[in-house]
């Protein structure tokens, strides 16, 4: 009796999509099917840190997809350079043509024999799909002639030959043959990858986060682990204001106005005419990186103070400040400062902002919290992306688990309650949610800051020496000690404690991290506890590649 009411259960739910029995088994055959095919490629990319022109070399060759299938196809018949040729033909066709022109490469024979290869390439990569996938990926303008050719068969009788070989020849005649070889190059692209994984920090040094963002926008699969420079864009779009100054200062240091001023519309006009004349400097950029330091540090204290379950109290340095003598006490120590002028500092209310640094701040915050162009950018972070993810038996995320000295998960406690391991992250997600709403709380705004730089964020890890890094001239103060958990990942143990935690048991399931770099140069490896972890850095940030000894790494997943 109790079985019938199950399987009563199990029916209702079925006839809500499914017209009668006979829907069903076509579903059933249809879905037994798919799973026989071959898994499609997955890709893996992390802390691209708005490197444009780096992160479009790595799509249009999906990480040495195309040149791997390329060379399985025409190993045998076309020389190495040939095979180069190709390839590069399909990353970049229309410069790529435009080039062979020039010194006449080009005529019908090398269209004819480009075409063909060019559909025994897509052939070999549609074959892992189905083929109403396959069609939902056509180029429009070409979907019916490149339907025909992609299912042409070896054994066809002389009048199918005859008939594909006059589509290919009519493209030719008709001068159309440019265009279709670039439709041809798209779809190569678009089956090479049927899932793409950004692993965080799409944002950071880089100046051209917003085209990146622009073109994943555009792409047919993906998900996003957000990254801690990821979050701290979504913080200053969620109107948190230290996460606004650090923004700031981050692409002012790296000289990335563009960013701020043509990308999205943040004028920095008033904060460098009042840091040229607060601060005595004259370039403009420096004048605003200046004065935006200090609010930073105030704003940060203001956010410290409100929340001391952060455990960041030793982050309060503008208090402990010297003017006269130009020192700064850290842990009890006098540290020399790079610069004793501060003129905005109350020594009475080190963390309170002026009346002009505050109302620069109230023009800023505006212009992060509407601007249209962000905020489509960031509404796309929050639609697509999450604190992590669970996928084909995988565990992604950017950057921790953070636990204690002995490899036991650490404690976050949040408005009375504790968090830890995959409750932390889940807690951290809601959160992080909640900030980009109508209503926010302020306890969930001023989160925000925490993700990005709390030594107990899962997306940051370690302990941020901002303020050392940018006041004091010894080295020594700058050193960012990391959690635990950057020295335990080495062991299979600790990777499958983790794994277990998330509710991965397969003995096939991994890790896939990203946020560190890895120092090849020092005999780092990415593939780590025996296999269970696999650490990914793209090595975009190209200032990182003399520090690491190679570009970075990307990962590949495919049957």
């Amino acid at each position: 009796m109790n079985r019938d009411k199950e399987n009563l259960k199990y029916l209702k739910l079925l006839k809500q999509n499914y017209s009668s029995s006979q829907a069903v088994i076509r579903e059933i055959i249809n879905l037994s099917a798919i799973t026989n095919l071959p898994k499609g490629t997955e890709f893996f990319l992390s802390d691209i840190h708005g490197e444009y022109e780096a992160f479009l070399h790595i799509m249009n060759n999906c990480s040495g997809v195309i040149k791997e299938k390329v060379d399985i196809i025409f190993g045998e018949t076309l020389s190495e350079f040939d095979r180069q040729e190709l390839c590069t033909l399909i990353y970049y066709p229309r410069e790529k043509m435009t080039m062979l022109a020039e010194i006449d490469r080009i005529d019908n024979d090398w269209y004819s024999m480009t075409l063909n290869y060019l559909i025994m390439l897509a052939k070999l990569l549609s074959s892992k799909y189905t083929r109403s996938k396959v069609r939902k990926a056509l180029p429009e303008d070409y979907a019916y002639i490149i339907d025909e050719l992609l299912h042409a068969q070896k054994n066809e009788d002389t009048n199918k030959v005859s008939y594909h070989r006059h589509i290919l020849q009519t493209i030719i005649d008709l001068d159309d043959a440019d265009e279709f070889i670039i439709a041809l190059s798209t779809l190569i692209k678009r089956l090479a990858v049927d899932h793409l994984h950004i692993v965080g920090d799409i944002f950071d040094r880089g100046g051209n986060a917003d085209k990146i963002i622009d073109l994943l926008m555009n792409y047919h699969s993906l998900d996003i682990e957000w990254g801690n420079h990821d979050i701290l864009w979504m913080g200053a779009a969620c109107g948190n204001d230290a996460c606004i100054c650090n923004v700031i200062r981050n692409n002012l240091k790296y000289g990335n106005v563009e960013i701020l001023e043509n990308a999205y519309g943040i004028s920095l006009r008033h904060l460098m005419l009042f840091g040229m004349s607060k601060y005595g400097i004259e370039d403009g950029i420096q004048a605003a990186l200046a004065a935006i330091k200090v609010m930073l540090f105030k704003l940060e204290g203001q956010l410290i103070k409100r929340h001391p379950e952060y455990g960041m109290d030793d982050r309060l340095l503008l208090e402990h400040i010297d003017l006269d003598e130009g020192f700064v006490n850290v842990n009890g120590e006098n540290v020399k400062l790079k610069t004793n002028i501060f003129p905005t500092l109350n020594k009475e209310n080190p963390y309170e902002l002026s009346s002009e640094e505050n109302e620069i701040m109230l023009k800023l915050h505006r212009s992060f919290v509407s601007g249209q162009r962000l905020n489509k950018h960031i509404k796309f972070l929050y639609d697509k992306g999450g604190m992590y993810n669970v996928y084909n038996r995988n565990l992604i995320y950017h950057g921790c688990v953070p636990v204690d000295e002995n490899g036991i998960f650490d404690m976050l406690c949040i408005n009375g309650k504790c968090y830890h391991g995959k409750a932390l992250f889940d807690i951290c997600d809601e959160k992080a949610r909640a900030a980009y709403t109508d209503n926010p709380s302020q306890d969930d705004v001023d989160f925000m800051w925490f993700l990005w730089g709390g030594e107990k964020s899962p997306l940051c890890g370690r302990k941020v020496k901002t303020f050392e890094r940018d006041y004091i001239e010894d080295k020594s103060f700058w050193k960012e000690k990391s959690n635990p958990y950057y020295s335990k990942y080495y062991d299979e143990s600790f990777c499958i404690q983790i794994l277990h935690e998330f509710g991965l048991y397969d003995t096939h399931s991994h890790i896939i991290n990203g946020h560190t770099p890895v120092h090849a140069i020092d005999g780092e490896h990415p593939v780590r506890a025996n296999e269970r972890l696999f650490v990914i850095d793209g090595g975009f940030c190209r200032s990182m590649n003399k520090t690491t000894g190679i570009a970075g790494y990307t990962l590949i997943f495919n049957s």
